[in-house]
């Protein structure tokens, strides 16, 4: 209770701060003044932590480099270094022998450096520049710094690296005033960057990674889960992997920002493919996720999920290859989730609503009904486990450093507001916590836990009841259940169809005249957003986690997705592509 009161006032005082200082109310010492009371437990916790040899190198280069490039003509007014440390270890088995075994240990910095001012610098976007003269400049900015703290050998790749930095960000931004758009013209002009409140946190010392997980027992573990498919000859492929690591995530500016946070994670991937009778190749797969290897699933439950896992196998392997259909469906609760992180989730990046090669599906849809009045959509990356699940989307700060913050973009079906980094947009000139970006790539506004909720919820029966009264008016013998997805992908540049793609492993026919469900292959699910949140009719009562990585302009972030299980009225699929495996000349050698 205290810790909760604690965020609060402290997320209060971050609003007010931050609304006093973009207005210009309070200079740079008076915030400082206002922060010391409230944070005063925060400074007292840093003050009790060991010293962080790497964060001591690098916030003395950082203040070395700014009073050096101070100097200059044209000085940055702004500099922060992004520093990814990852410790991990992979374990992978097949067939219930060990492929392969490894450790590795990384540290890969991003440079962020500005020209100019918060209003107009090096990263503005015009249309009369080159593609390539923000990308290079973007991929340029990373590095790999030493792995032992070194102080003289980590300060020479900072200083390279910062000097490097700021010639490129000098040579852009001469572009950018040389193709700055005339005073009265008609197009909005939004600041580069947002000004935030700086914060300083610092999480004790990871452990390593060696204390964190016992490879020899997982090792064995991920070998005896295999070696379950050994039993069936018509299984061509089954594999398990694990992989955990300890990360610790660095985010120093010359704002003031010192933040040291903690992640650690542990993934285990099972696969399972089958040549069937026609020669198509199906896969299957199954993961879990948890921040520590002891709460995963115990290693019965995970056999057993790997014996249903081959028996649902063996049925795909005669199922029948679906045609093309236009009609009614149910998405079951993980398969709703994709569902809304690729139509939904990635047309509410703030970031996009500044591009205009970008479709920019919702920009001018603010305050208007976007979802059924039942629903809501939040994003909260504040929120560490639902039910009892951990939830990857989960941090801290964000890679700006900015506080991660719980957002409700749509209230009742209707759309308030956007993901926020700290690149503003028209009527919304700060972050809320969704700057994120891998290791390697600059910063966007990106999704973190998406939650649906639900007003108004009906059972799964009643789901069924929807959906083959909904059959029986649009004249189908069938609709179907969507059961499980591996994933998906969508487009929204406008040059392109915007349309999105989702990959169902387990889809059920549901028929009309009461016959058994059929279990069919060879479906995606494929449509344009605006088309399908008209069609969403309603939601059950039995929310449930999907887990996975999300890849778009900033590389691949980690992302959950929070649903129940959606009746849509119509949706379309087509025929996957084949893959093709011959019928083997040869009998296995352990088949009999």
């Amino acid at each position: 209770m205290k810790f909760i009161l604690f965020r609060i006032i402290r997320t209060f005082t971050v609003h007010l701060l931050r609304y006093l200082y973009n207005a210009n109310l309070i200079s740079t010492n008076m915030r400082l003044f206002f922060l010391v009371p409230l944070f005063f437990i925060e400074i007292q916790t840093f003050a009790q932590i060991p010293a962080d040899s790497l964060m001591t190198n690098v916030q003395s280069e950082l203040i070395r480099e700014m009073a050096m490039l101070g100097k200059a003509n044209q000085p940055p007014y702004y500099l922060a270094y992004r520093i990814n440390d990852i410790r991990s270890v992979s374990i992978m088995s097949s067939f219930g022998s060990l492929v392969s075994n490894t450790t590795n240990h990384s540290r890969t910095m991003f440079t962020d450096l500005r020209v100019g001012d918060y209003d107009l610098d090096n990263t503005h976007a015009n249309e009369n520049l080159e593609e390539h003269d923000y990308d290079e400049n973007a991929s340029s900015n990373v590095s790999e710094l030493p792995l032992e703290n070194h102080t003289k050998a980590m300060q020479f790749v900072i200083w390279h690296e910062t000097q490097d930095a700021y010639r490129r960000a000098l040579e852009v931004f001469k572009k950018v005033k040389n193709n700055k758009i005339p005073e009265g013209a008609t197009t909005t002009h939004t600041h580069d960057f947002s000004k935030e409140i700086s914060s300083v946190h610092v999480d004790p010392p990871q452990k390593n990674v060696q204390e964190f997980i016992d490879q020899q027992e997982w090792t064995e573990k991920i070998k005896r889960i295999t070696r379950s498919f050994l039993n069936t000859p018509e299984i061509i492929e089954g594999e398990a992997s694990v992989q955990a690591g300890v990360e610790r995530k660095y985010f120093l500016s010359s704002e003031g920002s010192r933040i040291a946070q903690n992640r650690t994670f542990v993934y285990l991937h099972i696969s399972g493919s089958i040549r069937a009778d026609d020669g198509d190749v199906v896969p299957l797969y199954q993961s879990y996720f948890a921040f520590d290897p002891e709460h995963l699933p115990s290693e019965e439950a995970m056999l057993q999920d790997v014996d249903k896992m081959i028996v649902k196998l063996k049925l795909l392997g005669k199922a029948p290859l679906a045609e093309p259909y236009s009609g009614p469906a149910i998405l079951y609760a993980r398969a709703a989730g994709v569902f809304f992180h690729e139509i939904f989730g990635h047309r509410v990046e703030g970031h996009r609503l500044k591009d205009k090669t970008d479709g920019q599906t919702f920009k001018d849809k603010l305050k208007e009904q976007v979802l059924p009045k039942t629903l809501s959509v939040v994003f909260d990356p504040t929120l560490q486990n639902f039910n009892g699940q951990a939830l990857n989307g989960f941090y801290q700060y964000d890679d700006e450093g900015v506080m991660g913050q719980k957002v409700t973009v749509v209230e009742k079906g209707i759309l308030k507001t956007f993901l926020m980094s700290r690149s503003p947009i028209e009527n919304f000139p700060n972050s809320n916590g969704h700057g994120r970006g891998q290791a390697n790539s600059e910063t966007v506004s990106r999704q973190s836990n998406l939650i649906i909720e639900n007003d108004k919820t009906v059972g799964m029966n009643d789901l069924r009841k929807m959906l083959v009264s909904e059959c029986k008016k649009q004249k189908k013998a069938y609709g179907y259940l969507f059961m499980d997805v591996v994933g998906g992908f969508t487009t929204t540049q406008r040059y392109m169809p915007n349309a999105f793609n989702i990959f169902p492993t387990e889809v059920y026919r549901v028929y009309v005249d009461g016959r058994p469900d059929e279990l069919v292959r060879g479906v995606d699910l494929i449509g344009t957003p605006l088309a399908m949140f008209a069609e969403i009719t309603a939601a059950d009562d039995n929310r449930q986690v999907f887990t996975g990585f999300c890849g778009a302009e900033s590389g691949s972030v980690p992302v959950t997705a929070i649903s129940p299980s959606l009746f849509v009225k119509r949706i379309e699929t087509q025929r996957k592509p084949v893959t093709q495996v011959e019928k083997a000349i040869l009998e296995k050698p352990y088949a009999k």
